[in-house]
């Protein structure tokens, strides 16, 4: 079975490097044609393929990327193997030169192995390209990568923060899920990832709905778009995306953001540590703790400290830098 399914991502046409406000606070997806049109790999993607090599390799600083590549049975596809005890594809250090140079001469060969450079820090490896090709976002302590290689499949996965995607060469086809479709997904291993977050076990392109018959709800609630040069797409944080590259070459440069500190640590250590101490407990247990979560977690009354001293009561409500740090303390001497 062939995708056929999904409806089109809203799409914003914009000035080059003009974010419209509403997309820092948007809990959808857009797209923004046009945003980073004006960027000079936008253009020199126009030319050729090799002109994009060329022109990454004038920042290249020649420390060693790390990459994956498949056989050309894995179709591009980015996935474990059968057995689920191991992955489709080696992952080893190389220089990036070496392996955008490699896609240029094999791109006209029918059956291709895949190379894919992913979510490579621009600062450490290409200095100065970010000031050529610059996108003001009013955020803070944002991520800034690169992903770079031939055609590839990217399994649907998340990301917990919001994540603003530009295509600077080739095509990139996003099929994105919200995140109520998670049940839909059939979602692999939690503590063994082909690339660190958890991944749908659905072939994207061809979906068996006899092994996986939920993931025809995912596919009522779909949306897709395909990115040409110079267009982004802003991803809302904890969306179901796969990433597609259709290109000989492509690349996508992202900016991560989140809108809450850095200091209050990643939400995916505390599921973690509640499948450990939680999911096994009696239900009766589990039930208790469900309430606990909700009333101090998810659905806080707004009086739940009116009844403490203030001074107490301040400390209780308020999370900061040195109270965050304090729980991270007593979270590592207990586990220890």
């Amino acid at each position: 079975m062939t995708i056929g399914y999904g409806t089109p991502i809203e799409e914003i046409h914009c000035s080059p490097s003009v974010i419209p406000q509403h997309i820092y606070a948007a809990d959808t997806p857009f797209i923004l044609r046009g945003l980073v049109a004006d960027w000079p790999i936008v253009k020199t993607s126009a030319d050729s393929d090799q002109a994009v090599v060329d022109y990454l390799n004038t920042f290249y600083n020649g420390q060693p990327v790390s990459a994956f590549m498949a056989m050309p049975e894995a179709r591009g596809r980015i996935f474990y193997n059968e057995s689920l005890d191991g992955f489709n594809f080696v992952q080893s250090e190389v220089y990036l030169d070496d392996a955008l140079n490699k896609i240029i001469e094999i791109a006209d060969q029918p059956s291709q192995p895949t190379y894919y450079v992913g979510s490579l820090e621009i600062k450490n490896h290409l200095p100065g390209f970010s000031e050529q090709n610059k996108l003001d976002l009013e955020r803070s302590h944002i991520r800034e990568s690169i992903w770079l290689g031939n055609q590839s499949v990217v399994a649907p996965h998340f990301d917990f923060p919001d994540n603003l995607a530009c295509c600077v060469a080739g095509e990139r086809r996003f099929t994105l899920f919200p995140p109520e479709q998670q049940q839909s997904l059939y979602i692999g291993p939690l503590d063994f990832t082909p690339a660190g977050q958890p991944i749908s076990m659905v072939d994207i392109n061809h979906p068996d709905l006899k092994k996986h018959p939920r993931f025809e709800y995912a596919m009522c609630s779909a949306k897709t778009a395909t990115l040409k040069p110079g267009d982004a797409i802003f991803i809302p944080s904890m969306w179901w995306h796969s990433v597609e590259s259709l290109g000989a070459l492509n690349g996508l440069v992202n900016y991560w953001w989140r809108d809450t500190p850095s200091y209050l640590g990643a939400p995916n250590n505390a599921l973690l540590h509640a499948i450990m101490s939680i999911k096994h407990l009696p239900k009766r247990q589990r039930e208790a703790w469900q309430n606990i979560f909700n009333n101090y977690v998810f659905d806080q009354p707004e009086d739940m400290y009116d009844h403490l001293p203030d001074q107490v009561k301040q400390k209780q409500a308020t999370m900061n830098e040195t109270t965050a740090h304090k729980l991270r303390t007593q979270l590592i001497n207990k586990l220890k």
